[in-house]
């Protein structure tokens, strides 16, 4: 946290093949204060940045039949070198209800169980009301949540606005309730 601002930094990694998980990543770093969060392209930068951080906002998209997207498989094995413990993390994900409606969001469910095992504090879970799909591994067990904000930008685009603010608000709450 910064000592002037009493806000903590923020690391926002994604991984974008078409740009519309980028354009989210953008459109929440706007959610928070200027300067508030630093955006990486997972692309350009090591994932072990991440250490960095005290607050951490994950990015990828599913792609075809619930595979990760490219930039992220790329450095997967590196998820579980990472020294995440006591990090606060939030996820967030793109997907296709429609053209991909048994495994609509699968990465995000994949990466939630990737961190599973690094002692982080888990928040931005997200209900699953709004959305239309047959399965998903982004459930959380009782299957009421997503594991994290699921974003469709093929067939709920007009909605991706007003969840990127709502979950920028819940984020903000659960991160001033778990830090000191």
């Amino acid at each position: 946290m910064t000592a002037a601002t009493s806000t903590p930094k923020i690391g926002l990694f994604y991984g974008s093949t078409t740009c519309f998980t980028e354009i989210a990543a953008e459109k929440i770093q706007q959610q928070f204060a200027e300067g508030q969060v630093e955006l990486f392209n997972i692309k350009d930068v090591p994932l072990q940045q991440a250490e960095d951080f005290d607050v951490l906002i994950f990015g990828l998209s599913t792609w075809d039949f619930g595979e990760i997207q490219e930039d992220w498989e790329s450095h997967w094995a590196e998820i579980s070198q990472l020294n995440l413990s006591g990090k606060v993390v939030a996820l967030f994900g793109m997907g296709d209800q429609v053209g991909y409606t048994d495994w609509f969001q699968d990465a995000l469910g994949m990466l939630h169980d990737e961190l599973a095992a690094s002692e982080t504090v888990r928040i931005g879970f997200w209900p699953n009301q709004g959305y239309d799909f047959a399965a998903s591994k982004a459930l959380t067990p009782d299957g009421e949540f997503f594991v994290g904000l699921a974003l469709d930008e093929d067939s709920q685009y007009e909605f991706s606005d007003e969840r990127i603010q709502q979950w920028v608000a819940q984020l903000q709450q659960e991160i001033a309730e778990v830090l000191p």
